[in-house]
């Protein structure tokens, strides 16, 4: 059977069409602020005395989610490393792995604790009032604040605290919730280190006190 050259030019288009429905289709990465993991690790908390609202990942490097990752050190498991160069905070696991949390950490690293520490002191829905230093520093901000805020919704340590005791004295450090989830990886705070409220929850159920806490050098030249 002869095929004139007009039905074999309207076919064409039908055979290349065929054709093409055989290449594999591209996918579109997903995005790790739409993956239903991290979605899930940082839904809203409703089973606490406040509200624990989601975190809106679209305004957290990826980077910085929770996250289990390679990483060999000295340290024995369960010790809690904060690197704020790198604005991480590890919590070591067994053969050189550890659970990696993105913070936020002072901006000033003169008022920076660095060294060992124990965390001698964990709690829920803390109280937080600003330190002399902070008032001095800043008496605009912090001198209305001076009595102190109840823990809460709008009370900057969140909804739980890990605090850090030197040779059985307060250093005035703690490892604490945050109201602005979107500084996460920055500079920004008064010195002590901010975790999201989800990973500071998942941090505090992982540590007993008396857990051993290093907290590394800050480096003046690190980038926010």
């Amino acid at each position: 059977m002869s095929i004139s050259r007009r039905s074999f030019v309207v076919g064409l288009p039908m055979v290349l069409g065929g054709c093409a429905t055989q290449q594999p289709q591209e996918m579109t990465p997903k995005s790790p602020a739409n993956d239903p993991y991290y979605l899930t690790m940082y839904a809203a908390i409703d089973t606490e005395p406040f509200p624990v609202p989601p975190v809106d990942l679209k305004k957290v490097k990826p980077r910085f989610y929770r996250q289990q990752v390679a990483y060999p050190t000295n340290e024995k498991p369960g010790t809690i490393v904060v690197d704020p160069n790198e604005r991480f905070c590890y919590l070591v696991l067994e053969n050189g792995k550890a659970i990696r949390y993105g913070v936020g950490v002072g901006k000033i690293e003169a008022f920076n604790f660095q060294g060992e520490a124990t965390i001698a002191r964990k709690a829920k829905w803390p109280g937080w009032r600003p330190t002399p230093d902070m008032i001095a520093r800043d008496p605009e901000r912090y001198g209305p604040l001076k009595e102190g805020l109840p823990g809460g919704t709008a009370n900057p340590l969140g909804p739980r605290a890990l605090y850090l005791y030197r040779d059985n004295q307060d250093t005035y450090y703690r490892l604490h919730g945050t109201v602005e989830p979107w500084t996460i990886g920055t500079k920004v705070s008064s010195g002590c280190i901010r975790l999201l409220n989800q990973d500071i929850m998942d941090l505090y159920n992982r540590v007993p006190v008396g857990t051993k806490a290093v907290v590394l050098p800050s480096m003046a030249v690190a980038t926010s």
